[in-house]
């Protein structure tokens, strides 16, 4: 449940809605614009929002647990926020969007509705369509290693170590990697690792047996 500033909260209640979405759009490269579908410039939370590239939400979905939202939008190109150059070269792939609801009567009062990226981008005529997914789909990013016993290496590059196998391939098992490759010591793998079998095997009938089957 998201929690309202008293005087918000009051505008919103009023019998004449005085709001409008600001969307704060940050590139990677960390250029940031400020864009609304009012039609004046509003100033909120220290940036200018401007009417003459305006996105307009198609929709927003919030999910349940941690399963990432997703949302939509459209919007005008303008050679001062979203060119076309700009989206041919995909520098808004992965930008961050962050949708706020905003009195623009009372442009210090407001509230954050939305976050997340866009995915999708593209060119429509004079203008460009966008698809969004939510910020939780950061916790589907994969961190760190998986323990398998297969090399998650890619054959020539640096963690393999190994130069000039063009056009090799390699079955990622340890085998190969020692009696094709030679490069034993650089295996990203973890051969010795137990398989299901002796997960399963239960404890040795013949008492301890160190850790043999």
């Amino acid at each position: 449940m998201k929690l309202i500033d008293n005087a918000f909260a009051m505008r919103l209640s009023a019998d004449v809605l005085t709001t409008c979405l600001c969307w704060r759009l940050e590139r990677r490269d960390a250029v940031v614009i400020g864009l609304t579908d009012h039609d004046r410039t509003v100033q909120y939370d220290g940036l200018d929002y401007e009417p003459g590239a305006s996105v307009a939400a198609g929709r927003f979905e919030t999910a349940g647990g941690l399963r990432p939202g997703r949302a939509s939008a459209a919007g005008a190109l303008s050679a001062d926020a979203i060119s076309d150059a700009d989206l041919a070269a995909g520098l808004w792939d992965g930008a961050r969007v962050d949708v706020y609801r905003v009195d623009w009567e009372a442009p210090s009062l407001g509230e954050l509705i939305w976050t997340g990226y866009f995915t999708e981008i593209s060119q429509t005529g004079a203008g460009f369509e966008a698809s969004l997914i939510s910020l939780k789909a950061d916790l589907e990013r994969r961190l760190g290693r998986s323990y398998s016993r297969g090399c998650d290496a890619r054959l020539g590059d640096a963690r393999c170590g190994l130069t000039g196998v063009e056009g090799e391939r390699c079955d990622k098992r340890f085998e190969t990697c020692r009696d094709v490759f030679a490069n034993a010591e650089n295996f990203r793998g973890f051969p010795h690792m137990p398989g299901q079998d002796f997960l399963l095997a239960g404890p040795s009938g013949s008492g301890n047996d160190g850790g043999r089957r």
